[in-house]
């Protein structure tokens, strides 16, 4: 009876081949490619906005500074140099005329190179003294 249901001369698929272990690598190669991918690009974002969060901070506490020393503010851009979180800022303020002459704009940019894009921006009114 065992001789009858026996199949000789044809062996059991065991395993995988060649073929399906290299299609199994290039997939996860390809999924471990995109992980990585997407970790670096969130770990470039997140300096990214630290830098501007601070950029933010420095530009709200010089222009604190500006509203507490209560002076019409000048029309033309002055330029300061402040360390902040060990970092050198570079901030560029000027008041902007407005429709009403009681009141000036005070802008306030902020970089973190000498003559690079701003990276923190608030404008302000102020009223004349």
């Amino acid at each position: 009876m065992s001789k009858l249901f026996t199949y000789q001369g044809i062996k059991k698929h065991q395993g995988m081949t060649l073929l399906e272990v290299m299609l199994a690598l290039v997939i996860l190669a390809s999924a471990g490619i995109a992980v990585m991918q997407a970790a670096s690009q969130s770990l470039s974002n997140q300096s990214y906005l630290q830098q501007k969060t601070f950029a933010m901070w420095v530009a709200s506490n010089r222009l604190a500074e500006l509203k507490l020393q209560q002076q019409w503010p000048e029309l033309h851009w002055r330029r300061e140099e402040v360390e902040f979180a060990n970092t050198k800022w570079y901030l560029r303020f000027q008041g902007v005329a407005t429709g009403n002459t009681d009141f000036r704009a005070l802008d306030v940019e902020v970089s973190d190179q000498k003559d690079g894009q701003a990276l923190g921006y608030i404008r302000t009114y102020i009223a004349k003294p």
